[in-house]
């Protein structure tokens, strides 16, 4: 009893020595106050909080920015140096079914009286050069028709075998090589690479919005200037250039007509190409499975087989690759290829 009495008084002692109001616990309707301390903390995590959130939102911000500027810079066209069709991030799709996909910056399948005035225009300049060239050499025959015949078809008929070989050749080099900003060639070299992504394009074009590309590089001016070097003495020479000329102008529009059914081109076409004449659509067929390394003649087809065979292309490009170090579309698609050629495999059936 005196221990509890004792407690009491020092308890009593010690809350009237701190001149304490006596403790009353809060009503239920009453707030409590929050100290000064608290609010200081709580105002630092709202700053801390948004701090936080800012920084995120500036790091998703920049990521978003670096996407759109990666994508931007991988999105290539045939203004861009080192385009190639079918890479990741070139731009381009390959188009389902026959349809039409214009990829050349100002190209259109609609014809225009331009075009047709310079196919027109260069058609009849190099029958002229060819018919006076055929006179020149009657001339020198003394007039004797049948050997005049005789040398004029011979000369034809080489010359359509030499633009069989020079329409592989330049095929195999806009295919690979450059793009649209190449002096002179770049709107061909575009629409050559730009036909891969959708190849039945070619088939909606006139005839003149078809070749009219081509009677830039083979032209009047090209077959004029050959016939002047060569002089009235060498009738055989005008002759043969101006055929030459005409034949790989007319090569697009012979490959047109191989990316054509049978029902869609005329009985003479399909006789052709049946005869091996001009290109077939089984042998062109070939050269539009990637990566595009062979078959490409596209006058009649008659060099194909003795180009890939050979390796000749695969032999080209390597010198050129030991030259300047440029590779290949065909090789930057195909990492095999690229391997066998730069061990000096050429072959296309190696």
């Amino acid at each position: 009893m005196k221990i509890t009495t004792a407690i009491t008084l020092s308890a009593a002692t010690i809350l009237s020595s701190h001149e304490s109001t006596a403790f009353t616990a809060p009503r239920a309707h009453q707030l409590i106050a929050p100290s000064k301390g608290f609010s200081t903390l709580r105002s630092t995590l709202v700053d801390e909080t948004d701090t936080i959130n800012k920084q995120q939102l500036t790091e998703e911000q920049t990521q978003e920015n670096y996407i759109t500027e990666t994508v931007a810079n991988t999105q290539k066209s045939f203004q861009d140096d080192g385009f190639v069709f079918g890479l990741e991030g070139s731009g381009l799709e390959r188009v389902k079914g026959r349809g039409a996909n214009v990829v050349v910056e100002g190209d259109s399948l609609e014809t225009t009286p331009q075009q047709v005035a310079m196919v027109s225009g260069t058609f009849a300049g190099q029958a002229l050069i060819a018919a006076n060239a055929i006179h020149e050499l009657y001339t020198h025959t003394n007039g004797n028709a049948p050997v005049t015949a005789l040398i004029s078809l011979a000369t034809i008929v080489s010359s359509w075998v030499a633009a069989d070989l020079g329409s592989g050749i330049l095929h195999w080099s806009v295919d690979n090589y450059g793009n649209g900003r190449t002096p002179v060639m770049g709107n061909i070299i575009a629409a050559f690479q730009g036909h891969h992504s959708a190849p039945w394009t070619i088939t909606y074009r006139g005839f003149c919005n078809n070749v009219w590309k081509l009677c830039i590089p083979f032209g009047l001016p090209t077959v004029a200037a050959i016939s002047f070097v060569a002089g009235p003495e060498n009738p055989m020479v005008s002759l043969f250039f101006s055929f030459f000329c005409f034949s790989e102008i007319m090569s697009q529009e012979l490959h047109k007509w191989s990316h054509m059914t049978k029902k869609e081109t005329p009985a003479i076409v399909n006789t052709l190409q049946g005869l091996g004449i001009t290109i077939g659509r089984v042998p062109h067929a070939q050269h539009h499975m990637a990566p595009y390394d062979g078959n490409y003649c596209i006058v009649s087809g008659f060099c194909n087989e003795a180009l890939d065979n050979s390796g000749f292309f695969r032999w080209m490009e390597h010198r050129i690759y030991e030259i300047n170090g440029v590779e290949s579309n065909a090789m930057k698609l195909d990492p095999e290829l690229r391997a066998k050629t730069l061990r000096g495999e050429y072959r296309l059936t190696q």
